[in-house]
């Protein structure tokens, strides 16, 4: 199923995530983050051959999700920034975390094979500061001692779209460097100092790809099916590790959703020997209170959610993803049943 989600296939602006023809015809539809396109993808082709119950996913950008869902034009977004509990108070939207992934760098070096470059807080900062452009600079090389790095300008790709992807990576880069946060700071959508734009991480895989000497930020899953050159990077603890689930996972492990307000929960940067510095959560909104009229496209979309939770692991752990812990569920199933209302009545899947 990964190698059918190709680049070119991903970019599509409406997805039909299903193929055959709805046994039911029920149909739930949802826009938002690229970064959980993947796993969506995969769990929505398999609950469709199970129930008939089509699930359609525009991968647009987090920006554009929150958006739809805040014009009530779609039935749920995706959205790898969270929101506020002030924020979803204001829109009248409530938040969820689905899975949990984690944000890589990607390169295009000649001569540079998958997680053998190394990358620090600081080399990053500058590199997407515009301030390091070549592959061979002195700090780069002393960072990499055995590495032949080339005489090679450096071109960054970052995402064009409002991203949540986009969030994440400068909420990392607004912790670790002082210039990042003074000139840069941390949102979907910032005004880049260096690089070119791309739309999704399908986009930003697509030209890292295509042009030599490029680095960028994609989601892990798009790095394995791209069979792209991905980075290691230093640490909080100052260990330099690969992206990979159990560094995912060791990142994850201290989160406290319970005390979450709204499930904000922000995870990069965290403590730990093997913690992957780049980590986060993907988020599903959805409008706290529907008409009447829609409580069957209500309750589907909350069974589809139910069963990617107690059937999705697996498929979440081939693609690289953490899937949500079990007590975790039980804390977001709790929430669905004290949130949610349909014609002013509470609803459950």
């Amino acid at each position: 199923m990964l190698k059918r989600l190709g680049v070119a296939a991903a970019g599509a602006a409406a997805l039909c995530l299903c193929g055959a023809a709805a046994a039911q015809g029920k149909m739930v539809n949802g826009a938002g983050a690229s970064f959980p396109f993947p796993i969506y993808s995969k769990w929505a082709h398999k609950y469709n051959g199970l129930t008939g119950v089509k699930v359609n996913y525009q991968s647009i950008g987090s920006g554009g999700g929150i958006n739809a869902i805040k014009n009530k034009t779609v039935d749920f977004a995706g959205s790898d920034a969270p929101l506020t509990k002030d924020e979803l108070d204001k829109a009248g939207l409530v938040q969820f975390p689905m899975v949990i992934g984690g944000v890589t760098l990607v390169v295009n070096v000649p001569g540079v094979q998958p997680g053998e470059m190394k990358l620090t807080p600081s080399l990053l900062a500058d590199i997407f500061l515009g301030k390091i452009t070549k592959w061979n600079d002195v700090n780069l090389a002393a960072a990499n001692p055995g590495l032949k790095l080339p005489d090679l300008g450096i071109s960054v790709v970052h995402r064009s779209d409002g991203s949540g992807t986009t969030w994440l990576f400068t909420n990392y880069l607004d912790r670790v460097s002082v210039e990042w946060h003074t000139k840069v700071g941390c949102e979907k959508s910032v005004k880049w100092p260096a690089g070119i734009g791309a739309k999704g991480n399908e986009g930003v895989a697509a030209n890292v790809k295509t042009i030599r000497g490029a680095i960028g930020y994609v989601e892990y899953a798009y790095a394995l099916e791209n069979k792209m050159c991905y980075t290691q990077m230093r640490n909080r603890n100052g260990n330099f590790v690969q992206p990979t689930i159990e560094a995912f996972i060791a990142a994850a492990a201290n989160a406290d959703w319970k005390s979450a307000p709204g499930f904000y929960m922000v995870l990069t940067d965290q403590p730990g020997a093997q913690s992957w510095p780049i980590t986060g959560a993907s988020f599903i909104l959805m409008q706290k209170e529907r008409a009447a009229k829609d409580l069957e496209t209500v309750q589907s979309a909350l069974k589809f959610f139910d069963w990617c939770f107690a059937h999705g692991a697996d498929m979440a752990k081939e693609l690289h993803y953490v899937p949500m812990p079990e007590n975790v569920v039980e804390i977001v199933k709790a929430y669905w049943a004290n949130e949610l209302t349909v014609g002013g009545a509470k609803v459950t899947p």
